[in-house]
């Protein structure tokens, strides 16, 4: 990173409110051709930073860029008020684009204008998350971002929104009924490492989103670098697997507690490991009894898989076939429709309630039950992957510290008893 420049008139908000206002702004040179400039404002308003550049060795015509506004009186925030430093940082990076494309001025274009367009080619690609990816982008994005030109964004101002989006609280769903009250939604604990761990984890994720973004910009002509937002790194160690599961006896006490309506969503998912979108979407044509298999048309990854079933997972389904047609979803509400985007929330909730399993747990954790019980009795991750319909690596990340591994095992065979601990008849208490 090149070395920041210091001028005693400009380095700091005293010294820069000063000086005289004037028309021409106080230059700080570079090198040929590249200046930053402070320019006072009248008024007792704070100053504004503008950057200058001419190609010294070919054409001689100026180009200047409004870079910000000066912390003379706010304190600075890395997007719209800037240090000197970080004026000097959003400078060097315009000097760079100009540079790389010879002075050519791509065609100007908003952060809002960049996501729109990017939603536009996720959804031609065949995404199956849009309507997620569309709710990212208004809630985290566009308010802070969106009004802004992708070619006046710089490193310091993007690392600021995510780092914001770090320490804000999480969202809370509000609930859709009449007149109920709306919850609001607390900051996460200072000392709660995980909830820290969580909200690092979704800045990156939101962080992916807005880079893929600029990215298609970027290579569709709109902008002219993509320096500012390569630079910006997002949180390490914040996506590290963490994944929680339900032993045999919540398990079995979840199903027990659950109400009439929604045990058998719950005992399908730990059965099959499959998502709720693709429970709820099961007809009995898709039942295979012969051979033991669902078959997941449509998935998340766009493809299509079969699921293994054991012998309790066939009784179930065979029990839940029975007396209804190829079409018939194979799994509905009490009332005989369909379950709805998002309906297993509440159901969820008041079923680990009444089982009293707490912290509650969401309807995906059975997901990650059926692995995580098939890779603790030793099934190949590789297996583990194709019965989830997901790759192997994400498998790996999440599961593989569960394997019975040849390390565990050589250790826990050599190192032997100490003879340290007393011998204790208190026995654990489970079911």
């Amino acid at each position: 990173m090149p070395r920041l420049a210091r001028n005693e008139n400009l380095s700091t908000r005293a010294a820069r409110l000063r000086l005289p206002v004037r028309r021409e702004p106080y230059w700080q040179h570079f090198q040929e051709g590249r200046a930053l400039g402070y320019r006072r404002i009248p008024g007792g308003k704070a100053g504004t930073w503008v950057a200058r550049f001419y190609d010294a060795a070919g054409e001689r015509v100026r180009k200047f860029h409004a870079i910000g506004t000066a912390d003379d009186l706010l304190d600075a925030d890395g997007m719209a008020t800037l240090t000197f430093a970080q004026a000097q940082e959003a400078a060097r990076e315009w000097f760079t684009a100009l540079t790389r494309f010879q002075g050519r001025v791509a065609e100007p274009v908003t952060v809002k204008q960049a996501m729109a367009a990017y939603v536009t080619d996720y959804a031609a690609r065949g995404g199956k998350a849009l309507s997620g990816l569309e709710s990212t982008i208004n809630a985290h994005v566009l308010p802070r971002l969106g009004d802004r030109k992708v070619a006046d964004l710089t490193t310091a101002a993007i690392r600021s929104w995510h780092r914001g989006l770090a320490t804000t609280a999480p969202r809370i769903r509000q609930s859709k009924k009449p007149n109920a009250p709306k919850t609001v939604p607390k900051p996460v604990a200072a000392d709660d490492a995980e909830g820290q761990r969580a909200r690092r984890a979704s800045a990156n994720r939101i962080l992916t989103v807005l880079k893929a973004a600029l990215n298609l910009a970027f290579a569709d002509g709109k902008v002219q670098s993509d320096d500012a937002w390569r630079r910006v790194a997002p949180f390490k160690n914040a996506d590290s697997a963490r994944i929680r599961f339900l032993t045999d006896a919540e398990a079995v006490r979840l199903v027990n507690a659950a109400g009439d309506g929604f045990r058998p969503m719950i005992t399908a998912a730990l059965l099959t490991g499959a998502r709720y979108g693709e429970l709820v979407r099961f007809r009995v044509a898709d039942y295979n009894p012969e051979a033991g298999t669902l078959h997941v048309r449509t998935s998340k990854t766009g493809k299509s898989r079969h699921i293994m079933l054991t012998d309790e997972g066939k009784a179930f389904f065979t029990g839940q076939c029975a007396g209804k047609t190829g079409k018939a979803l194979i799994l509905t509400r009490p009332d005989g429709e369909p379950w709805g985007k998002s309906e297993q929330f509440r159901p969820m909730r008041a079923a680990c309630e009444a089982a009293k399993i707490t912290p509650a747990v969401g309807f995906h954790i059975l997901r990650h039950t059926h692995a995580s019980r098939l890779t603790m009795a030793g099934v190949p991750l590789g297996v583990v992957a194709s019965q989830l319909g997901n790759s192997e690596p994400i498998c790996a990340k999440h599961y593989a510290h569960l394997c019975p591994g040849y390390v565990a095992d050589s250790i826990r065979a050599a190192f032997g008893p100490l003879g340290i601990v007393p011998a204790s008849n208190v026995v654990a208490i489970t079911g």
